[in-house]
């Protein structure tokens, strides 16, 4: 009989150090801010929300903050409440959090350098140390997966059913509902744990999911408009125009992006959008069978092996871009 692996154990032994720390300094704080990217998506405000909920409901007589604006371009609104509005006088002697962020310059709320004592716990790879504390793992799929991982090892706190579904909602998120490469037998056992709390799935991905009748036409316009190379990378392009005539904003222009994730054929697909704020033009890149952070690197950008982010100053350089992702199929570097 194959001998049954326990993966929390496991990750909770990795880390064991580290996440005894986390809540040593939980403990001693009376004051604790919760911080994350800017321009959020699933998986940032899950873990936020999920962290300072379980912080909250464990040690009730703690000041508990959570930052970042109210940014619903990734997210629906009504998935998760609104941050808080805090004061600068409030940031003396306070402990920070920051979580799904490896990038100073990413964080929301840069009130976080006023902290006594910062943690930063991420899948990202890490940028910046300039952290008292840095619990990174690349290999999951979330930083939720490791938050919980982190809440469910902490065998005398309870993690409420509330708790659980914004760390639910930001692990299905950035797993690409468990279909992304990225998604492991650890993941699956973390959602488990998760769902173990009562956590209604239904209801869940009816809210992050719905669209309405506006996006049908952002979709047509797409279909309408994509391209596909000679070795499988499809990609749309929203110029400022397009994004004005479809009453789409800049940050939105990714949403789409996978739309060609099940396609046979397609190897890559790519969202090409216009900020006219940079100026520049944002691209979002996914896959399923290859790496391509290493080609985002080469264009301003990064990311994960299988969905990172970059940029091209304008579409004179998409040719450039387009055949450099086409070399990648076809070498593998």
């Amino acid at each position: 009989m194959e001998k049954k692996i326990d993966y929390i154990k496991i990750e909770n032994d990795k880390f064991k150090k580290e996440f005894s720390l986390v809540l040593r300094q939980i403990k001693r704080y009376n004051k604790i801010a919760i911080f994350r990217h800017i321009m959020p998506d699933f998986d940032a405000l899950g873990t936020q929300f999920g962290l300072a909920t379980w912080i909250k409901e464990n040690f009730p007589d703690k000041d508990v903050k959570i930052l970042g604006d109210n940014h619903v371009t990734f997210t629906p609104r009504g998935l998760f409440p609104e941050t808080d509005k805090v004061n600068d006088s409030w940031f003396e002697d306070f402990l920070a959090i920051i979580v799904d962020v490896g990038d100073k310059k990413r964080i929301a709320d840069p009130r976080f350098e006023k902290a006594k004592y910062t943690i930063k716990i991420d899948h990202h790879p890490e940028t910046d140390k300039i952290f008292d504390l840095a619990i990174t793992d690349t290999t999951k799929a979330a930083a939720s997966e490791l938050v919980a991982n982190m809440l469910i090892s902490f065998k005398d706190y309870k993690l409420s059913e509330i708790a659980a579904k914004y760390l639910y909602i930001a692990l299905v998120g950035d797993s690409g509902r468990f279909m992304y490469s990225s998604t492991t037998p650890h993941t699956f056992k973390v959602a488990s744990y998760l769902l173990k709390t009562g956590i209604k799935i239904t209801s869940i991905y009816a809210l992050m999911y719905e669209k309405n009748v506006a996006d049908l036409e952002v979709t047509k316009f797409i279909l309408n408009n994509y391209k596909v190379s000679p070795h499988g990378v499809a990609y749309y392009v929203l110029t400022n125009d397009d994004l004005i005539k479809l009453d789409l904003t800049s940050e939105r222009g990714k949403e789409n992006v996978n739309l060609f994730s099940n396609i046979k054929g397609i190897n890559i697909w790519c969202s090409i959008t216009e900020d006219i704020t940079e100026p520049c033009f944002r691209i979002s890149i996914r896959t399923r069978d290859y790496v391509i952070n290493g080609v985002a690197s080469e264009f301003k950008g990064g990311g994960h092996a299988q969905a990172s982010g970059c940029q091209i100053k304008d579409l004179t350089e998409l040719d450039t871009f387009i055949n450099r992702l086409d070399e990648l199929i076809v070498t593998g570097k």
